[in-house]
């Protein structure tokens, strides 16, 4: 089945839409990462605050102790919460991984994002691959247990 040609008029509104679209998908990925760059500079601060200790260049702080395998960082959501709200003094340590999360976030965002941006240019096929895409990362996500 051939597609008929576009007027000019509908070929404008067209390269309108594509342009409205890329805006919205760099800003998603903007802003995404901006934010996680600010939550984790924020998370940073805390527990250079609570830990002045980890800030000397030299001295007794092994930084094998502070980001090896051992430290004592959130590894489920609740536990995230738990250390936002202070728990285990590390509440810096849960805003990090606040802040990670979000990075994380940031290309599904995008994904969605692009699900409706397809959806308003009227492009059912791209919609519908890209709402695939979508699936198959938030099924990854689900199946790995994070």
């Amino acid at each position: 089945m051939a597609q008929r040609e576009k007027t000019p008029e509908e070929q404008k509104r067209l390269e309108e839409k594509v342009r409205q679209t890329e805006i919205a998908i760099s800003w998603v990925l903007r802003v995404g990462v901006v934010l996680s760059v600010v939550i984790v500079t924020i998370g940073l601060v805390i527990i250079f605050i609570h830990h002045p200790g980890y800030a000397k260049i030299s001295g007794g702080v092994s930084y094998h102790t502070v980001a090896g395998r051992t430290a004592l960082f959130p590894h489920t959501f609740g536990g995230i919460i738990k250390y936002l709200r202070g728990g285990k003094n590390g509440e810096g340590r849960g805003v990090v991984v606040l802040g990670l999360i979000v990075l994380l976030l940031t290309p599904i965002l995008r994904v969605v994002t692009g699900v409706v941006s397809f959806i308003y240019e009227e492009d059912p096929p791209m919609a519908i691959v890209t709402a695939f895409v979508l699936f198959v990362l938030i099924m990854s996500f689900v199946l790995s247990g994070a």
